[in-house]
């Protein structure tokens, strides 16, 4: 892999990513470690020291982060990382993006190329633990660091990064610890016992996290990210984390003011839940904590604030799912072996009693003020909003878990209070009804027997008492009483099977009597009783959830319930208890189909054939029962039965259905109702349809009906995918990551076992297609093609779903719809044609009828979509259709995967594949295919391959055919998507057909400009397909240069890559030299090492023969040869090509410029001769098209005499030159980026030695005033253009340029200016410092920075102000040095702000010598009137504050910066203060790793602190306190006392002055000094602005005692203390706890503003 992507590494050049990507992806980081030399150990330190040079996060930087991350990980304790990690935390630091001092300027590649927070974490977490400690102790550094980010007060575009990094890191430790104590072992390196985590490494770590943390809770993104970084923390160490979170939650339950601080609280104790209850010898008392919590919980069931009433559920729901609610009070005097804790937990389980009856009587407050009464009117929805369902959810489950929880005494308690509530009130069915039904739902399936027993006869008697009259049953509008009751019972009835049947007559005799009710309500009611009896009768489901097996129903003495909170379920032996179909069930079950579904049928038959009338309402009725019969016995009905349909596909091999067993026998001798089901279906919807289509109700149901006939067995996949969601939802919540992975609770590994049991019911893909289902697509169809949109689209739905289900349907049903769409079908109606498109389209997740992959399909669909421009129903006027033709275009566009032609596979997989037959283990079902077999096998192939030829010729003369003049009358949106179509099919495996080439060329002029684009690409790539190849041989560099190799990796500018350079006096200028010379194309092959085989082009007599007469050409080629040769096509083609088709918005096209490229590649210059007038023309013309259209063409003609003999090139260039130079003195604003563009593209991928007359033309005097600086400015452009696609291989040209440039860098005009720091830029981009490279032959940047500091001298001399010189236009003669120097050194700046966003490291060394002169016009203020000299110094000095710096170059960069502390400006003073603050943080772990550094950094800001200016004393302040707050600085007793000692400075007593004297201003020194102590114990203050230190309350006293003093002192002490206020008023309450009463009492007076009115 090194030999293969070596040589790509250059860093000039796109194949550096694409290496170091490569890299990233495939190098192997998993070897053992007696192998690692073979491995990491080959590449490890060259990657590292790249890493390590590189300053300006290059895009690559981010692979090579991801393949250290996956190094570490992988070989924890193999690599010494201690010399990189202050590296690695400052770059990480750096990544994040942070805001830092007062006017930043943000680098856009700092944020765009920002490391992975993945990768930063996965690399973190494999670095910690290990003899040396250090990463833990950086880690700490840096969460200090920026810790105050993270309080809620702070927000910003980063604040998401900072969050990722808390909830991930935690996640990555744990899953380390888990890899190292609690995994099997595996094949991955073991990691050495002296690199494992300690005890004390994990503390550590979870010491370092909490207090960003803590933070984190109550951020504006929310508190998810922080309960994860909890959770997984509680796990490792849950004595420091769980007290910190009960701390806050308990006064957030008591406040009612702060609903926000609440739901964080409460969503972070659910995370840690588990750790809490679960307790252990870590932290024994925390499972005391929970009935507190639980109580002081309850009050948040509130209904009038939905997300806090949402999260309490929740938080109940979790609690108690891990705790048994037994009251074990007794075992206190039954049992003596119980240790303190556990008789703590033993009475306090006393209260779960109370506590069972408190939340329901908070339901129950809950329900009564959600009825519909009190909610909204009378006339508003019915339908419960979605909101109330959330709640309706949220309490149903919860009330179930607590019940599934109880013991049998609580239960008892609990189900009587429940029963009475339901029994006693009336509810409206619509909300709170449900709420109520679905608590009883709950009580009784956690205990059937009892519950029924209360409640079927209580709803039975007064259903039937009701009902006893006649009348009732016709009523439209029922007694709520009745309604009430009948829904109670048909949700109480959700149990299991067995205990229904002993009261089976009774709930028969209800729903005979309730099943024709004519209310809707009502009947809906009993169908859903029906349909739940059936259900829990006929389905297989497990009947308990409880977290112990069988419950808690022991005695005390034998059984403890508390030493089982927080126990997992386990997985080996879970003893699920199975409701599985006894005999008496079934029986039941078939008795209530015979019963109920039968004489339904036979009604809705007899209204179907026209022997009987039936009202809609009651068809609607009957429908109704039997798709609730369907739903709740569908599990007992065998599938559909019919005769499989044939010859849809021909294989040899079996291609039947797969049946998965789900646990049910079907009886044969019982009816099948799906069978008769269906068929009565079938002849009502063709009655309805013909007789009353307008019935779209009974249509919406038999719809429905039909989709359950087709897939039903027992589930519908959207619950599925709705249970399926909230499992793994409650599953990450409570999943123990440290532990292993499957220690859930035993609910939830219950409910994952059911979860796998629906599933297996839901699998229906690759069903076999059988004449039943045909029958039913028909009516699906039908329906899909109906009048009524809404049953259009829900039919739709369901054949969608139908088409991917059984094996090959499509192919059956494509001529159908299609049917639709034929122009001589004259009967076709709109809603028909719409409704077939819409089927062709389908939806987004289902099959695209219109794109299948398959040749067969595709020729009948595509030719029909185009075709049905034509039909009569087709009609543009209408938007809908429009839109519906443009989506069904765009989906094919977008889907449409090539369709392979040649499916032969090769021998040798034959071989493999009948090896793999035969030997077994396991053994396959078929026989190993004869030879006959596998002969007759192969000729079908090949069969099939010169089919799909075929078809692929037919499809395209099919679209050709709709095209042609025959149609002429076809709307021009069906031009285009035929159009489009034929795009689609140009492969590289088969050349497109001629009469397809034909088209394509003579669409070049159509008159459409969308014709005209996709022709323009079209002809691009057919000029690739027919391009003749041209053959390449191996060559030897060392052998070409006469230098052996070197034998060491050494990259740059070396002896044996010399001969790639462009030398002026070696350059092939004659037939024999150009033949002679190697051409290497590509400008990375050389640069870093050479590859093992370099392949270049054969010598020209082995290559194919240019300039074919028009009889050598082919078919195609005559074709393109003839149009293109023909001055009239010629003419017009470039007429269109020079149309402006956007204004202002047009660019260089890629596009034509490959359709030139191609033509003078593959024709050589055949067509000069007719295009040389139309570019002289074009080339005149300073309009932009023109001009654009020129440039495209002569690009184009650059890169395609790639292989052209050298007479050919030189005549060629005797055309371009005077081409070339009148277009570049007619450049314009609008057209510079064009040639530009033309140029760079021109350039790209060729050895500069083909092109040098193209480079001598734009190095001739391109700054030269004529024209003005626009022009000077565009030349640069289009020359910088050229040499930046040549890199390092064009040196001389580099220093031609440069020595030409040095004496026009006092440039007077802004755009030359900014234009010439560009061109310097790319000059010196080659000038890098990274390892194992040679300096290099370019010119270098120290050179070039001495020369300049000698004209700059002037400027550093005097010590006035430098101002900006503007020229007057009639100055003549010599301007003074000065002058000169001002505008050299605007060009200067320009340069430096440009090369901070290109170069890959940074020249400190030289830009250190120009800081002296940035600082001193730098302005102070922020304020952009000052003119572009003072601006550009402080964007660059901005820019050079956040470059990262190598350890070596700190000293350096330090010793300025104290040298430029002693200047006499204070500007230049406080700008060292701004500088130092974003330098110090932007490059933090690798100053801390340095003490000298810190300690002269901080005698730096000390210094500036007594300073005369007071700005600059304020700044070093704040710059002081900034230190302090990311821990750079520590807060020590020596500076303590300092700063004491400095504000004792005594002040001279204030002379009583003249009034009209002079006042003498200048400060004394004493002021000074004691200002600077104030200013200094004020920065110590305000460094903590989230918590009070210990040595804060002592600091405040001493400030207080300054009040009085005189100014600038008194506004310092003021300022500072209402800063303190303003940032610990939040947590007032914690904070007074850190001082004592006599502090508190003048605190009070200095904070309170005195009151006016005393």
């Amino acid at each position: 892999m090194l030999d293969e992507w070596r040589p790509l590494l250059c860093p000039f050049d796109v194949t550096m990513q694409r290496a170091i990507s490569y890299f990233e992806l495939f190098l192997p980081t998993t070897l053992p470690p007696e192998q690692h030399d073979k491995g990491f150990k080959l590449w490890f330190d060259e990657m590292i020291s790249l890493w390590v040079s590189v300053q300006n996060l290059p895009s690559w930087e981010v692979h090579l982060v991801s393949l250290f991350a996956r190094l570490a990980y992988d070989n924890i304790g193999y690599i010494d990382w201690d010399p990189y990690i202050p590296k690695i935390f400052t770059r990480i630091l750096r990544s994040l993006n942070l805001p830092v001092g007062t006017s930043q300027m943000m680098v856009s590649r700092y944020v765009t190329n920002a490391y992975d927070i993945g990768h930063v974490v996965l690399w973190v977490s494999s670095l910690l633990g290990g003899p040396s400690k250090q990463t833990q102790a950086q880690l700490s550094g840096l969460f200090n660091s920026i810790t105050s980010f993270f309080h809620p007060s702070n927000h910003g575009r980063w604040l998401m990064k900072l969050m990722k990094l808390l909830q991930r890191l935690p996640a990555s430790v744990v899953r380390r610890l888990h890899r190292e104590r609690y995994r099997k072992p595996s094949w991955l390196t073991p990691i050495p016992e002296s690199h494992k985590l300690t005890e004390e490494d994990i503390t550590n770590f979870v010491e370092s996290m909490m207090q960003p943390v803590l933070l984190a809770m109550f951020s504006k993104t929310g508190s998810l990210d922080a309960a994860q970084a909890l959770q997984n923390l509680a796990l490792m160490r849950p004595e420091l984390v769980i007290p910190p979170v009960l701390e806050r939650t308990y006064p957030a339950l008591e406040t009612l003011t702060e609903p926000h601080q609440l739901t964080a609280t409460l969503s972070c104790m659910i995370g840690v839940a588990r750790s809490l209850v679960s307790g252990g010898q870590r932290f024994p008392e925390g499972p005391t904590h929970m009935l507190p919590l639980l109580m002081r919980a309850l009050p948040g069931v509130d209904p009038n604030d939905f997300s806090k009433c949402m999260i309490t559920f929740q938080f109940i729901a979790t609690f108690v799912t891990l705790v048994p609610l037994v009251d074990c009070s007794s075992a206190l005097h039954e049992r003596t072996d119980l240790t303190e804790v556990e008789r703590e937990m033993c009475s306090a389980s006393a209260e779960f009693e109370d506590f069972v009856l408190l939340f329901m009587d908070r339901c129950f407050a809950l329900i009564d003020s959600s009825t519909l009464e009190q909610t909204r009117e009378e006339t508003e929805t019915e339908k419960m909003t979605h909101l109330e369902s959330l709640v309706e959810l949220g309490l149903s489950s919860t009330f179930s878990t607590i019940l599934t929880q109880c013991s049998l005494d609580i239960f008892k308690v609990a189900l009587v209070k429940v029963f009475n509530f339901a029994t006693t009130n009336i509810f409206e069915t619509r909300v709170a009804g449900r709420m109520v039904a679905d608590m009883c739902r709950a009580a009784s399936k956690c205990n059937p027997a009892e519950s029924l027993k209360m409640f079927v006869p209580h709803c039975c008697n007064a259903i039937n008492q009701i009902a006893v009259n006649e009348e009732v049953l016709n009523e439209e509008e029922l007694d709520k009483e009745l309604l009430w009751n009948l829904q109670l019972l048909s949700e109480v009835s959700r149990v299991d099977g067995d205990k229904i049947l002993p009261y089976r007559s009774d709930l028969v005799q209800i729903l005979q009597l309730t099943l024709h009710l004519k209310c809707k309500q009502g009947y809906t009611l009993a169908c859903n009783l029906l349909h739940h009896i059936l259900r829990s009768t006929v389905l297989i489901y497990p009947t308990e959830y409880c977290s112990m097996p069988g419950g808690f129903h022991q005695p005390i003495k034998d059984y403890l319930p508390i030493k089982d909170w927080g126990r997992p379920g386990d997985l080996w032996n879970l003893d699920i208890r199975w409701h599985v179909p006894s005999v008496e069930e079934t029986s039941f079950a078939f008795y209530l189909l015979d019963l109920i579904l039968q004489p339904e049928l036979q009604r809705l038959q007899r209204f179907a054939q026209g022997e009987k009338d039936v009202s809609r309402d009651d068809v609607l009725q009957s429908l109704t029962i039997v798709q609730h019969c369907m739903l709740g016995a569908g599990t007992l009905m065998p599938p559909l039965k019919g005769e499989p349909i044939p010859e849809l596909v021909h294989s040899m091999v079996n291609l039947d259905e797969t049946v998965l067993y789900t646990g049910i026998e079907y009886d044969a001798s019982r009816e099948n109702y799906r069978d008769a089901i269906c068929s009565v279906m079938r002849l009502l919807l063709k009655y309805i349809l013909e007789h009353s289509e307008d019935d779209t109700k009974s249509l919406f149901s038999i719809i429905k009906i039909i989709s359950d006939l087709l897939h039903f067995k027992g589930s519908h996949k959207h619950e599925f995918d709705s249970r399926w969601k909230s499992f793994n939802l409650v599953k990450k919540s409570m999943e123990n990551r440290l532990h292993g992975r499957k220690q859930h609770i035993r609910a939830l590994l219950i409910d994952r076992v059911m979860l796998q049991h629906e599933l297996r019911k839901l699998t229906v893909e690759g069903c076999q297609y059988r004449s039943i289902h045909q029958e039913l697509m028909r009516d699906l169809l039908r329906l899909s093609t109906s009048t009524y949109s809404q049953v259009r689209s829900r039919a739709q739905n369901v054949l969608f779903t139908a088409l991917g289900t059984y094996n090959f349907c499509c192919r059956d049903q494509i001529p159908h719809v299609l049917e639709f769409l034929n122009p001589d079908n004259s009967s076709v109606t709109q809603q028909q044609f719409k409704g077939a498109l819409y089927c062709l389209l389908g939806n987004h997740s289902g099959v695209c009828l219109a794109n299948l992959h398959d040749w067969e399909c595709i020729t009948l669909t595509w030719p029909a979509i185009v075709r049905s421009g034509l039909s009569t129903a087709m009609s543009l006027e209408k938007p809908s259709i429009v839109r519906l033709f443009d989506d069904l275009a765009d989906k094919i566009h977008r889907q449409y995967e090539t369709i392979g032609m040649d499916f032969s596979i090769p021998a040798e997989s034959c071989v493999v594949a009948k090896q793999i037959m035969i030997a077994g283990n396991p053994l396959p079902e078929d026989p190993v295919p004869s030879e006959e077999e596998t002969a007759e096998g192969v000729k079908r192939q090949e069969l099939k391959n010169s089919e799909s030829v075929e078809k692929y010729k037919h499809l395209i003369g099919d679209l050709l055919d709709c095209l042609s003049n025959s149609n002429s009358n076809m709307p021009w949106k069906f031009e285009h998507i035929s159009i489009g179509f034929l795009s689609l099919l140009l492969r590289d495996d088969h050349q497109l057909p001629p009469p397809a080439v034909m088209f394509f060329v003579k669409s070049l002029n159509h008159d459409s400009l969308y014709v005209r684009k996709v022709a323009i690409s079209a002809v691009a790539g057919i000029m690739k397909q027919i391009k003749r190849p041209h053959k390449k041989v191996p060559v030897s560099p060392s052998e070409l240069c006469g230098v052996k190799e070197l034998s060491d990796e050494v990259a740059g500018d070396r002896a044996d890559n010399q001969w790639l350079q462009y030398n002026s006096s070696s350059l092939p200028r004659t037939q024999k030299d150009w033949d002679q010379t190697v051409f290497v194309e590509k400008t990375h092959w050389g640069y870093h090492s050479w590859p093992k085989k370099l392949m270049m082009y054969a010598p020209m007599k082995e290559q194919p023969k240019q300039n074919l007469s028009r009889d050598e050409m082919t078919e195609r080629e005559q074709i393109i040869f003839d149009h293109f040769s023909d001055p009239v096509f010629i003419n017009q083609f470039i007429e269109f090509l020079s149309l402006e088709d956007r204004k202002g918005k047009d660019k260089f096209s890629p596009r034509r410029f490959c359709l030139f490229k191609g033509l003078f590649r593959n024709f050589n210059d055949a067509f000069l001769p007719v295009l040389q007038p139309h570019m002289e023309r074009l080339v005149a013309d300073t309009h932009e098209s023109k001009q654009r259209c020129v440039a495209e063409i002569i690009s184009g003609l650059i890169r395609g005499c790639k292989h052209w003999s050298y007479a050919k090139v030189e005549n060629l260039w005797e055309v371009l030159c005077p081409l070339l130079r009148i277009a570049l003195t007619n450049i314009t604003i609008e057209t510079y980026a064009d040639w530009g563009t033309c140029i760079a593209t021109a350039c790209e991928s060729r050895d500069p030695r083909k092109l040098y007359w193209l480079f001598e033309l734009l190095m001739e005097s391109p700054v030269n005033g004529e024209g003005g600086s626009f022009v000077d400015a565009c030349r640069l452009y289009v020359l910088q253009g050229g040499l930046a696609q040549q890199e390092w291989r064009v040196p001389e040209l580099l220093h031609r340029l440069l020595q030409y440039l040095e004496p026009k860098l006092t440039q007077v005009y802004k755009n030359v200016r900014e234009r010439i720091g560009s061109v310097l830029t790319y000059i010196f981009m080659i000038d890098v410092n990274l390892p194992h490279t040679q300096p290099t032959t370019s010119p270098r940047i120290s050179d070039f920075t001495e020369r300049i500091l000698l004209q700059l001298k002037p400027l550093n001399e005097g010590d006035e102000e430098i101002q900006n010189h503007v020229m007057e236009e009639n100055e003549v003669g010599v301007q003074d040095e000065r002058t000169q120097a001002i505008k050299l050194l605007k060009t200067v700046l320009k340069w430096l702000i440009a090369s901070a966003g290109r170069s890959f490291s940074t020249a400190v060394p030289e830009q250190l010598r120009l800081l002296p002169l940035l600082f001193k016009i730098a302005p102070v203020e922020n304020d952009d009137s000052y003119d572009e000299l003072k601006r550009d110094a402080k964007t660059c000095l901005s820019l050079m504050s956040q470059g990262l710096l190598y350890p070596d170059q700190i000293p350096m960069v330090l010793s300025a910066l104290q040298e430029i502390a002693g200047s006499s400006s204070w500007h230049a003073r406080y700008t060292v203060l701004t500088y130092l603050q974003i330098m110090v943080f932007y490059n933090l772990f690798t100053f801390m790793s340095d003490q000298k550094a810190v300690n002269d950094v901080r005698s730096l800001v000390i210094q500036l602190l007594e300073d005369e200016q007071l700005e600059v004393r304020e700044m070093a302040a704040t710059t002081l306190s900034g230190f302090l707050q990311c821990n750079f600085l520590s807060m020590d007793a020596p500076m303590q006392v300092h700063f004491e000692a400095l504000c004792k400075t005594s002040l001279p007593k204030k002379r009583k002055r003249e009034l009209g004297s002079i006042v003498d201003t200048i400060p004394s020194a004493d002021l000074v000094r004691r200002h600077a102590g104030v200013l200094g114990l004020s920065a110590c203050i305000l460094s903590s602005p989230y918590d009070v230190p210990t040595w804060m309350p002592q600091l405040l006293m001493d400030l207080s005692a300054h009040l009085n003093d005189t100014q600038p002192i008194e506004m310092t002490v003021k300022k500072t203390l209402s800063n303190f206020r303003r940032t610990h008023h939040d947590n007032w309450q914690q904070h007074k706890q850190q001082f004592t009463d006599d502090q508190l009492l003048v605190l009070t007076d200095l904070l309170v503003s005195p009151c006016y009115y005393a």
